[in-house]
């Protein structure tokens, strides 16, 4: 990045990266910009669970909105998004 911005957006820009570069790459933007919204579009489960807010659509509509935490517990979809890409294993870092 040129120049610290307020917004940053991510579309899926971490698809190709493995899960630790793509925590790295994260901690680095957090430590780099630690004012700045970022928007994260993403498809897997462990790119945006640590985020403030996740909002998941399902057919273009807001399908559920919460912490991963509050997804866990309230929404069905995100639950077997998370089982489909992490594992029923993966339940004890929740």
């Amino acid at each position: 990045m040129l120049k610290a911005a307020e917004i940053l957006i991510f579309d899926d820009s971490t698809s190709a990266l493995d899960l630790k570069t793509e925590a790295d790459l994260y901690a680095a933007l957090k430590q780099a910009n630690p004012e700045s919204t970022k928007l994260i579009i993403a498809q897997r489960i462990a790119s945006v669970r640590r985020a403030d807010r996740i909002v998941l659509l399902e057919n273009g509509a807001i399908a559920a909105c919460g912490t991963h935490e509050e997804l866990m517990k309230s929404c069905k979809t995100y639950r077997d998004i998370y089982d489909s890409q992490m594992g029923k294993e993966g339940e004890s870092d929740v």
